[in-house]
């Protein structure tokens, strides 16, 4: 890969030294200073995710899927994102997919070389059959990683919608997706430790493309999850409370009626 990594701003030195030497209050102020720089960096990005998803929105009415696509705590956090889709919004698991370098077991640890493989981010996906209406969104807070750059690469030349969140300007990855968005918090407290301003830059816009998404596909009415999964007390109690503001029902009554409808927008429908 034919690019300078001395000029990534994720690679840096921090803008604070001494770091041992500092009091826990000290520690915890630098830091908090250091993430309200996260606000303004996604702040200047929103035009390129709002790009982003006024594209994939059409893709996935049509029945495309997003797949995110990461290593490290880029991956974890697209995984994270992927996994809390179906029972906030009641989507099938297969419609918003997170991929990792490294598979299962690099959620909870480090799998060595396992980013660097640029073959095997394709490969990866080829296990669910993409198409041409599927997004394929790279996440790399460097903008260098390999196993990204070749899945969105390869992704791009089959037709498929590309995106990409990286930390950095003018990237490998930014290069080689359609819609890229950058997002520069500058250098981390901790010299190079991208999962801190990095990683909740990252958050921060997939909580935006993913929320927006499934607005857009109509899985909220009002300002309501409607068609959340019951799959607890604390959501089914919200559900009922939900029906009960609608349709002034009692406590009792409209609890009833979401436990035989399945789901508070079914509940609200019934005549």
């Amino acid at each position: 890969m034919d690019f300078d990594r001395k000029k990534l701003i994720t690679e840096q030195p921090s803008h604070y030294d001494h770091l041992e030497q500092m009091s826990v209050g000290e520690l915890l102020q630098h830091i908090n200073q250091e993430d309200s720089l996260v606000v303004e960096a996604v702040h200047k990005a929103l035009p390129q995710i709002q790009a982003l998803v006024e594209a994939i929105e059409p893709r996935m009415k049509r029945g495309g899927r997003l797949f995110y696509v990461g290593a490290g705590t880029s991956g974890r956090l697209g995984v994270l994102d992927a996994s809390e889709l179906p029972p906030t919004f009641g989507v099938t698991e297969d419609k918003v997919i997170g991929l990792i370098a490294g598979g299962e077991r690099a959620l909870r640890h480090a799998v060595e070389n396992a980013e660097d493989n640029a073959e095997k981010g394709w490969q990866d996906l080829q296990a669910f059959s993409p198409t041409a209406d599927d997004t394929v969104l790279g996440i790399a807070a460097s903008g260098t990683t390999p196993y990204v750059i070749g899945a969105v690469s390869e992704a791009r030349k089959r037709s498929l919608l590309t995106g990409c969140i990286t930390s950095n300007p003018d990237t490998p990855l930014a290069a080689a997706a359609e819609y890229p968005i950058e997002t520069i918090v500058g250098p981390e407290f901790v010299t190079g430790s991208s999962r801190m301003k990095s990683g909740t830059a990252q958050k921060m816009v997939l909580n935006m493309i993913s929320t927006s998404l499934m607005i857009r596909l109509g899985r909220v009415k009002g300002n309501r999850m409607v068609r959340m999964q019951l799959t607890n007390a604390k959501l089914v109690d919200r559900g009922t409370r939900m029906i009960q503001e609608s349709l002034g029902l009692s406590y009792d009554e409209a609890q009833e009626r979401l436990l035989e409808s399945g789901s508070v927008d079914k509940a609200l429908s019934r005549n």
